[in-house]
């Protein structure tokens, strides 16, 4: 009984030695700020994103965070504000800043988080919870923007390697006509180049026809050529890429946006303990979780992360964490997750999916990486004007 006694009493002193000190109570608040530009009506019968997509991901990473910080005297609390138009969103931003909140999850498109960014100062840290833009990880950079959200080149890269494992690398192009349609395609054309595939035919579409009446005549027509082995959609909002499968000209799969995707989070991954946090998801929000959910989820842990580790919630403490190596976001995509140091966007492996199933995951085994292979997705370093941490 002796002996047992001193080893229990050794585990629990080695426990207690490796946990965080309690200290006096530290309250962590965090902004939440959102404004989604109407799209207007949409030519398909595609489902609407819900109002709430971001926002109830926040929520549940609050209560994550509340239920470590609980135990060591820390309490979250979020500021949230959903704008109806960009003046209202800034306003929204530097109103709660005058509050002293210096901690900002963002969901929103790249021009208003640069005006955002413009306004703020140094000791206000933002997470990039929406835009997808390539150019906040490549020429426009802030050293207190990070990206939670992948890139519109990360997206397209995780496609380009399931292409080019496939050996489909002769590829129909179809653009629609929104700037989301054309950064899509573009970030595209450049993947396609880095991974070995052929644009043999880039059409942009300029139809306004109901096709839900005609795509089976229009389609076939649109897409005749004489040969390639898959049919890639940018249409973003979902003007006609839903009615692209089994319309094609020739019997190939499609892919892009619609078809098959490459996607910040779905409801179909459940690996790796994914099922739990979609089922907590489901519990709080009514609904499946979606990637702006997942983005803003993973920027509150990231911000929670940090603070059980330090016992500080001052902007730069917390950002200097998230770039060290100490830092690690157990985030249920099957690997733990970083932050580049040259443009603060977070590294994530990318589902491929289909509306009821996975597909696979991106980064593939055979693209290899001098560090890791998590860096070929999206811009790289050398490929950055980025160096915004040192």
């Amino acid at each position: 009984m002796s002996l047992l006694f001193r080893t229990a009493t050794a585990m629990l002193a080695a426990i207690l030695s490796t946990a965080p000190v309690k200290a006096d109570s530290l309250e962590v608040r965090i902004g939440y700020v959102q404004w989604l530009p109407d799209q207007g009506p949409v030519l398909s019968n595609v489902l609407p994103e819900p109002e709430d997509a971001g926002l109830k991901g926040a929520e549940l990473g609050m209560q994550d965070n509340s239920t470590t910080g609980k135990f060591l005297g820390q309490t979250y609390t979020l500021e949230s504000r959903v704008a109806e138009s960009e003046a209202e969103a800034v306003a929204a931003f530097d109103q709660l800043r005058a509050s002293g909140i210096e901690l900002f999850v963002v969901n929103a498109p790249a021009q208003t988080l640069k005006r955002m960014t413009a306004t703020s100062g140094a000791d206000t840290l933002l997470f990039n919870a929406g835009s997808k833009a390539d150019e906040l990880r490549t020429i426009e950079c802030n050293a207190n923007l990070l990206h939670t959200m992948p890139s519109y080149a990360m997206l397209t890269d995780a496609l380009a390697q399931w292409l080019n494992q496939r050996r489909w690398n002769e590829i129909f192009l179809i653009t629609g006509p929104t700037d989301d349609d054309k950064g899509w395609a573009n970030a595209f054309r450049r993947s396609a180049k880095r991974f070995g595939l052929e644009v043999i035919e880039d059409k942009p579409w300029t139809f306004d026809a109901d096709l839900r009446r005609t795509a089976s005549r229009e389609l076939p027509l649109f897409t005749q050529a004489s040969d390639y082995d898959a049919v890639v959609v940018a249409d973003v909002r979902g003007d006609f890429g839903e009615y692209v499968p089994f319309n094609t000209w020739l019997p190939r799969p499609v892919v892009g946006t619609q078809g098959m995707s490459p996607v910040t989070w779905h409801r179909v991954v459940e690996s790796w303990g994914a099922a739990q946090l979609q089922s907590r998801f489901r519990d709080l929000a009514g609904r499946d979780m979606n990637g702006e959910d997942y983005a803003t989820w993973a920027a509150i842990r990231s911000i929670g992360t940090a603070v059980t580790d330090l016992g500080d919630a001052s902007p730069n403490a917390i950002r200097n964490f998230l770039f060290s190596d100490k830092f690690q976001l157990a985030a249920f995509k099957g690997r733990k997750l970083t932050y580049r140091g040259w443009n603060g966007q977070l590294r994530q492996p990318i589902p491929l999916i289909h509306p009821r199933g996975l597909v696979a995951r991106a980064p593939f085994e055979g693209f290899l990486h001098p560090n890791t292979n998590m860096d070929t997705l999206g811009f790289d370093e050398p490929e950055s004007n980025c160096r915004i941490n040192g």
